[in-house]
C-alpha cells in the first residue's frame, strides 16, 4: 500500500480518486480474464465450475478493494487528525455496469490469473463424494417418509380390517403366491381342506368349458378392457382361451362359474364393504377367500384362509 500511495503522490488528481481509478482498472482486467475463461468453457460441467471460480475471484477483489480503502482512510485520519471519510460505493467497483468502469471488451487479451488466498478449489473426487452423500441422504429421507405413510396407508388399513374380520370368524390368513393364478390356487387350497383334490389347471379348464358352453349367461357382464364396449363373440372366445391357457387373472365372473361347477358356495372377505357370498343356495360350508385391493403394487390379489 505504501508503494501505491507513493505512486499516487505524483498523480494530478486527488489521492483517493487515484486509488479508485486503480481499483476500476483491476476490475476491468478481471472482467477481461473472466471473458476469456467463459470462451474456453465448452461443456455444462466446466461452465458450472467456472461460475464458482468467477464468484470467488470477484469476491476476493471486492474484499481487497475494501481493505485498501479502509487502510487509506485510516492513514488519512492519522495525517489530518480528522475522522471524516468520503463515501464510496465499494460494491459498485465490482459491478461491470458501475459508473467509471468501461464496457467489457471480450477480445481483450487474457492476463495472468492471480491466486487469491482463501479460495480452495474442490477436487472432482470430493464433488463426487458430496453428490453421492446428498443422494444417500435423499434416499433415506424418502424411505422414512414412505414408512410413515405406510403406517396409515390403504394397504395397512385394509390388512387390519381383514385380519379383524378373520379373527371374528376364528380364521387366519393363508398366503397365496401373487402370480396371476391366486384366485384358482386359493380355491385349490380350500378344496384340499375338504379333502377334495384339484389343481389350478383343472379349475381353469372347468372355467373355460362353462364359459364357452354358456356365452349368453356370462358375456353380457364382460367388456373390452381398452374401449369399455361390450365384448364381441370373437373377443369372448379369446377371453375364454386365455382363462384356460394363460395365468390370466380371475375375478367375480370366474368365481360365479366355479361355484356352479363345484356345486359349492364361495365367500369372499374384503377389507372394505360386506363379504361377498356366491352360490348362496348351495349346501355345505363355503370356500372362503380374502380379497386384497392394495396388498401388491401389481393389482388385486386373493388369499386363502385357515381355521385359527
Amino acid at each position: 500500500l505504501d508503494s501505491l500511495l507513493q505512486e499516487m503522490s505524483d498523480d494530478e488528481n486527488d489521492p483517493r480518486e487515484a486509488l479508485l481509478k486503480a481499483h476500476r482498472k483491476e476490475k476491468k482486467d478481471l472482467q477481461g480474464q473472466i471473458q476469456g475463461l467463459k470462451k474456453a468453457a465448452t461443456d455444462k460441467k466446466k461452465k458450472k465450475e467456472l461460475s464458482e471460480t468467477i464468484a470467488n475471484l470477484e469476491k476476493a477483489l471486492t474484499e481487497k478493494h475494501k481493505r485498501e480503502l479502509e487502510d487509506f482512510d485510516s492513514n488519512l485520519v492519522t495525517t489530518n487528525g480528522t475522522s471524516e471519510k468520503p463515501e464510496v460505493d465499494v460494491a459498485g467497483l465490482t459491478n461491470g455496469s458501475a459508473e467509471g468502469v468501461e464496457e467489457e471488451d471480450e477480445d481483450a487479451p487474457l492476463g495472468p490469473m492471480p491466486m487469491k488466498s482463501g479460495f480452495t478449489k474442490v477436487s472432482k473426487a470430493q464433488k463426487r463424494r458430496d453428490k453421492k452423500a446428498a443422494k444417500e441422504k435423499e434416499r433415506r429421507e424418502e424411505i422414512e417418509k414412505q414408512e410413515e405413510i405406510n403406517k396409515t396407508g390403504p394397504r395397512v388399513l385394509e390388512q387390519q380390517a381383514i385380519k379383524q374380520k378373520l379373527t371374528d370368524k376364528s380364521l387366519q390368513l393363508k398366503e397365496i403366491a401373487s402370480d396371476g393364478d391366486c384366485m384358482f390356487a386359493g380355491l385349490v387350497h380350500q378344496l384340499d381342506l375338504l379333502s377334495i383334490q384339484s389343481s389350478v389347471s383343472q379349475l381353469r379348464a372347468d372355467t373355460e368349458k362353462e364359459l364357452s358352453s354358456n356365452p349368453d349367461e356370462y358375456m353380457p357382464f364382460l367388456s373390452n378392457s381398452n374401449t369399455g364396449d361390450p365384448m364381441s363373440s370373437e373377443e369372448y372366445a379369446v377371453y375364454c382361451d386365455k382363462m384356460k391357457n394363460t395365468p390370466a387373472w380371475g375375478g367375480q365372473i370366474e368365481l360365479t362359474v366355479l361355484s356352479k361347477v363345484l356345486k359349492k358356495p364361495i365367500k369372499v372377505i374384503q377389507g372394505t364393504g360386506p363379504d361377498i357370498d356366491i352360490g348362496e343356495g348351495l349346501e355345505g360350508p363355503p370356500l372362503t377367500l380374502t380379497y386384497h385391493r392394495h396388498l401388491h403394487n401389481l393389482g388385486e390379489h386373493y388369499n386363502s384362509v385357515l381355521p385359527s
